[in-house]
């Protein structure tokens, strides 16, 4: 999954891809690379970011959603906990909602998904973007997580959303400390026994500094190392920035790993 932030204020890539045609550009030369899912997001949730209107968020992207489902066949995502933006977004093309609060902060957006049909990104966070990382606790990070995705599922099929259309996301980074993080990207198994499929967003984040002391734009070859540390425990799908240089990796890994696992190319 690539990574479009049409944001001012994103964590690594602020600005560079607000404008529009940017941002289409930019998606498409990460399907190029070999994205299977393109994620558009409109609005910052790194820590402390100030909250977006949906009237602006809705700006900044579905000119973008709509430019990209004329132009490429791949499934188009909009990351937003905004059930307007949502809805819009899914109008436009996109086929996807990728809700960062498990589709607990807009009490509408259930039901947009329902009505839609559409794919889902359910995804774990303590408290929000601006108090998430003022003091993580759990008693057991893993447990209360997967005991988060169980409640999730649950509800999504009391409002007739079934559990295939359902990815889970443990929020890699969303309240939770670079020790959190690392019993998370180590613990996949736990999740996957949900049988869903498993999302990871690792790339480029703060943990990675606590792990080989990077700058964020230095954290490249971080990410690739738990990409393929993912990969090996059999993760669906890796949110990333970097496509070209994560889908290589993998690619080689697990050609060379003696998996029958292997990724398509066109």
């Amino acid at each position: 999954m690539g990574i479009v932030n049409a944001t001012p204020d994103s964590f690594s890539d602020g600005g560079k891809f607000l404008a529009a045609d940017a941002a289409v550009e930019h998606a498409l030369k990460l399907v190029d690379e070999g994205a299977d899912f393109l994620d558009i997001g409109g609005e910052s949730t790194r820590p402390g970011a100030e909250i977006v209107s949906s009237e602006e968020e809705s700006r900044r992207v579905i000119p973008v959603v709509e430019r990209l489902a004329a132009r490429t066949q791949v499934p188009i995502s909009i990351d937003t906990t905004k059930s307007q933006v949502a809805r819009g977004a899914l109008e436009a093309g996109a086929q996807i909602v990728n809700d960062i609060s498990g589709l607990r902060f807009d009490a509408r957006m259930i039901e947009v998904c329902r009505q839609f049909s559409c794919g889902i990104v359910c995804m774990h966070m303590q408290g929000t973007p601006q108090t998430m990382q003022l003091d993580p606790h759990y008693s057991d990070v893993v447990t209360e997580i997967g005991d988060f995705f169980t409640e999730r599922l649950r509800t999504f099929a009391d409002a007739g959303i079934p559990p295939e259309r359902v990815a889970l996301d443990p929020g890699v980074g969303f309240g939770k400390t670079a020790q959190h993080n690392v019993q998370i990207l180590s613990s996949v198994k736990r999740f996957q026994s949900l049988g869903r499929p498993l999302l990871i967003g690792h790339s480029r984040k703060r943990f990675l500094q606590k792990v080989i002391g990077r700058p964020v734009d230095e954290r490249l070859f971080g990410t690739i190392g738990v990409s393929v540390a993912l990969a090996s425990q059999g993760v669906d799908i890796i949110r990333v920035h970097d496509v070209a240089a994560n889908r290589d990796a993998i690619t080689a890994f697990l050609a060379t790993n003696g998996s029958d696992r292997q990724m398509s190319h066109e």
